[in-house]
């Protein structure tokens, strides 16, 4: 009796994962929104397996790290050798370097961003914010547009642009938890920007990627199928 107990208190000292994912209907659009504590949840960015050639899918993920996983998307744009566009660090390895200029593209349509996570905590930066105090991250994705800088819009999204499509993307809260959020409706950049702030309540947004993008959620059933891609976030459940 007295094993039990001992075994009972060790599981309810040990913090549980607290990914979770929803299905999201706002102003008659639908969405799949993954929350993910800062915390709790074993949080990493993944692009090359052992012999350095990019994973590309989730599925990878697990055999690569033997853990199950809990929630994954896409997280980046990518060149066609799957390789990233900016930024990239990976486990405190910096694989690509940073790019700061304009560019053709979403991701050239600055102000861009990138994705950041610290040994403490989940950061959503501007790259000149990034440039001016850079912080150290165990993990960072660049990608771009910003959709959110402070709860402003982006300055060059059109509120009725015809430009809709399947998007992705990741918002902070002024709590702990990060949203990662895909449409499951084509969507113009301003209304995706929307939902992040006035349905989400986020105050810094990012987006990831459209027409490829791609989500991993087993609690709902789902596990997207597509194109080999190149840099996926993921959150990993507890190793036993």
């Amino acid at each position: 009796m007295k094993h039990i107990l001992l075994a009972l208190l060790a599981v309810c000292a040990t913090p549980a994962a607290a990914v979770t994912c929803r299905e999201d209907i706002w102003q008659d659009q639908s969405y799949t929104t993954c929350v993910v504590s800062q915390k709790n949840d074993d949080l990493r960015l993944f692009l090359n397996g052992p012999d350095g050639t990019p994973l590309g899918s989730f599925a990878a993920i697990e055999k690569a790290t033997g853990r199950q996983v809990l929630f994954a998307m896409n997280a980046g744009m990518y060149h066609p050798d799957r390789q990233p566009v900016g930024l990239y660090i990976e486990d405190g390895e910096q694989i690509k370097r940073l790019v700061t200029g304009g560019s053709k593209g979403n991701f050239g349509m600055l102000p861009n961003g990138l994705m950041c996570i610290t040994d403490f905590d989940v950061r959503i930066l501007e790259t000149g914010d990034y440039l001016n105090d850079t912080p150290t991250c165990r993990y960072a994705t660049q990608s771009g547009p910003m959709l959110l800088m402070g709860d402003q819009i982006h300055p060059r999204f059109i509120p009725d642009s015809t430009s809709r499509f399947i998007r992705n993307g990741v918002g902070m809260s002024w709590n702990d938890e990060v949203y990662f959020v895909i449409s499951n409706d084509p969507v113009n950049f301003y209304d995706f920007a929307r939902f992040f702030r006035d349905h989400l309540k986020v105050h810094n947004a990012l987006y990831f990627d459209g027409k490829i993008s791609r989500l991993y959620a087993p609690s709902l059933g789902r596990s997207d199928f597509g194109f080999l891609m190149g840099p996926m976030v993921a959150v990993l459940a507890p190793a036993e």
